[in-house]
Order: C-alpha cells, then sequence, then structure tokens
C-alpha cells in the first residue's frame, strides 16, 4: 500500500518599509543591490613586481528599483524627489541592510506613457564622514587655519581610523592626504595620537 502525501507551507514575510529621513516608501522598491569596496593602492618595485595596499574600506552604495503605480504614480514620485532635492545627508532605513547615514546620490525616472506608473532606480552613498567622527583642528575643512606650512589644519589619530576614513571626511582623496603627509611611509601603519596634516 502507498500513500501520496503533498505539504505545501506557505511562509509570508512582511517586511519593514524602507526609509529616508521623513520619506517611508508607500511600499518597498522590487529590487536591492549593496556594493562594498576597499579601496586598494600599487606600487611598483624592482624587477618589474608590484605591491598591492590595502587603504582601507570604501563607502557602500545602495542601489535599487522601484515602482509606483495607481492614480497617484507620479505625486508618488514627486514627494521621493522632494527628498532627493534636499542635498543633505540623512538616516537610511532598510527592511535588510543596517541603518546608516546617507547621501541620496541619484534618482532616475523611467517614463512611460501611462499616468497611472512610473518606474524609477535610486542609488545612496553611504556618509562615512559624519560615522567617524572626524574633527579638525585649525580649521574646519581642508585648505583652511594654520599648520607647519602644509596649507592646511592638523588631525591626531584615534583608534579605528584610516587614512580612507580621514581622507573622505575632509574631501580628500587618499593620494592628495599622502602628499601632505611625506613623513608616513606605509598608508597602513597609523596610530593612536600621530599627527596627521591635512
Amino acid at each position: 500500500m502507498t500513500a501520496d502525501l503533498n505539504c505545501t507551507e506557505v511562509i509570508t514575510v512582511n517586511l519593514a518599509p524602507m526609509s529616508f529621513k521623513n520619506y517611508t516608501w508607500p511600499h518597498n522598491p522590487s529590487t536591492f543591490e549593496v556594493t562594498n569596496r576597499r579601496v586598494l593602492a600599487s606600487y611598483k618595485i624592482p624587477f618589474g613586481k608590484t605591491l598591492i595596499r590595502d587603504m582601507g574600506r570604501s563607502f557602500r552604495v545602495f542601489r535599487g528599483e522601484g515602482e509606483f503605480a495607481g492614480e497617484n504614480a507620479y505625486d508618488s514620485f514627486k514627494e521621493l524627489e522632494e527628498i532627493f532635492y534636499e542635498g543633505t545627508s540623512g538616516l537610511l532605513s532598510h527592511p535588510v541592510w543596517k541603518q546608516t547615514r546617507a547621501y541620496f546620490a541619484e534618482l532616475s525616472l523611467f517614463q512611460e506613457p501611462r499616468q497611472d506608473y512610473v518606474r524609477y532606480t535610486f542609488e545612496f552613498w553611504e556618509d562615512e564622514g559624519i560615522q567617524s567622527g572626524v574633527s579638525v583642528v585649525n580649521g574646519d575643512r581642508p585648505g583652511t587655519g594654520t599648520s607647519g606650512g602644509h596649507g592646511g589644519g592638523t588631525y591626531t589619530v584615534k583608534s579605528g581610523d584610516t587614512m580612507w576614513s580621514i581622507a573622505a571626511a575632509q574631501n580628500m582623496t587618499v593620494w592628495e592626504l599622502m602628499e601632505k603627509n611625506g613623513h608616513i611611509k606605509n598608508p597602513n601603519l597609523i596610530y593612536p595620537g600621530d599627527t596627521i596634516y591635512i
């Protein structure tokens, strides 16, 4: 005697809505992508070899695509567009990723010949500068203040700092920061208490 047993289980997952600043998506975007990068530097060494150095983790990039449908589709998109135009960083909350501060870097509209449907893509850049808490002595931004003729201020390294995080907080590239700090031979070897010229 044989018996066929079929068991079907339906699992429903209710994800929290995505939000940025005071805007909450009426329904979550349909696709999400997060990109993590590391900044690597290459140095030529004798005998045709190349030395690769890790300059630290870069900021994450959050991308996705979504839709607004119904008679208020374009109004919903315009609300999102207003948040984009604010131009300041804010708290990005996502049902899967951890909360982070981010800039709304890009918003694209795919125009359809319909009044009740909008397809869009978005991109957020993680705001590493605020998270790292980098502060400057003798000038709030690069190129202000004085310090040993370097044309900028100085920064005292704290635990967890990297040359990349310091450069990003000062709107500089790692290369610009290294040029101002010739006394640092290895960008991966900085220690709390070290002085960095910015």
